[in-house]
């Protein structure tokens, strides 16, 4: 394998019903930082069917090209046509970095990709940057390290540790990034960029999956990883019933309700609203972390909120090394009276 033919960061832009999904816009923009600093060009792949009007979608959002496969195969997601789809891009166009959301799509196709093309994969990523590897010359070994490698870093042993990791000797470096971690690309109104259509050609064997029928699920909940102001809660809230103290709040604010693992594992909340390692990263403006202790397996998905904001009684409770502002105290007391002073606050201005 010759590296130096490997060029370009390509994003998997991950589509669902002919509407890009966000995750592809939050890796387009870690995209155009890497290809910044590789000198290199961003490369959007899009798959599916009757789907070339969203081209402009990723041309407003930075790609330099776009590699276009619009196949009927392709119009759900199925993992043998999309799977041989990405593949083949790779073995044509030979891409240095490729990046894909860790959703439960990508967490499918990435694994069965890096597989047919030879090369690694590090799952679940929360931080990517172009480095040395190692990172740390070896003293008397300095002229073999390596330089402009893609650094991934993931969360390990169950989030009490971070792990960098590179792929030095293979190509392209792929890795999988988790939702809610990276910063949305800016929107360029009006930008255009080179359209390559491709199709590798589809032949249905024994492992396609027929699809007999799509049943699309009506969620209740809201998606928390839109929510400007969060208010989330943990074990120390005590019950389900005292998390409508932190709705109060949150109705009050004009924000929505989340929590911790304990709460999901408690049954009071619904995993939907689980903020962390094992639930959504988010990065709203404003977080209150209330009855949270600040494991790192939580903080690892709220640390890039604007603004923090703890309630806990345990003074060295570590959710306080990452807050912006901490409150010692009982939140039973402490919640409602922020709630009343809000509401207060917020007919004084409305009188006013």
């Amino acid at each position: 394998m010759s590296l130096e033919e490997y060029k370009g960061v390509y994003v998997f832009a991950q589509q669902i019903d002919n509407h890009i999904s966000e995750i592809t816009y939050e890796l387009m923009g870690k995209a155009i930082d890497l290809a910044k600093d590789l000198n290199t060009e961003v490369v959007a792949v899009l798959c599916g069917s009757d789907i070339k009007n969203k081209v402009f979608h990723l041309e407003e959002h930075g790609a330099d090209k776009i590699i276009l496969i619009d196949d009927p195969e392709l119009k759900e997601y199925r993992t043998e046509p999309y799977a041989h789809a990405l593949s083949e891009v790779i073995n044509k166009f030979k891409p240095d970095v490729f990046l894909i959301g860790a959703t439960a799509i990508g967490r499918d196709l990435a694994p069965r990709v890096c597989a047919r093309v030879h090369t690694g994969l590090t799952a679940d990523c929360t931080l990517l940057e172009v480095g040395d590897f190692p990172l740390n010359a070896i003293p008397g070994k300095e002229d073999q390290q390596k330089h402009n490698q893609l650094l991934m870093t993931r969360p390990a042993f169950g989030g009490n540790t971070i792990a960098t990791i590179a792929c030095p000797d293979f190509r392209p470096q792929m890795a999988t990034v988790r939702p809610g971690v990276m910063t949305r690309s800016p929107k360029i109104v009006g930008r255009t960029c080179e359209l390559i259509e491709f199709n590798p050609g589809f032949t249905p064997d024994n492992k396609y999956v027929e699809i007999l029928e799509v049943v699309r699920e009506t969620v209740k909940t809201v998606d928390i990883q839109k929510a400007k102001i969060l208010v989330a809660g943990g074990r120390g809230v005590g019950s389900a019933e005292n998390f409508e103290l932190l709705k109060e709040l949150a109705d009050a604010l004009g924000g929505e309700v989340a929590c911790s693992r304990a709460a999901v594992d408690n049954g009071w909340m619904p995993k939907e609203l689980q903020v962390g390692q094992t639930g959504k990263t988010v990065r709203p403006s404003v977080y209150f972390a209330i009855g949270i202790s600040g494991a790192i397996q939580h903080v690892s998905g709220m640390e890039e909120s604007d603004l923090i904001i703890a309630i806990n009684k345990d003074e060295t409770a570590p959710i306080f090394d990452v807050a912006d502002y901490g409150i010692v105290g009982d939140l039973n007391k402490i919640v409602p009276l922020l709630t009343k002073g809000i509401l207060e606050a917020k007919n004084f201005e409305e009188e006013d």
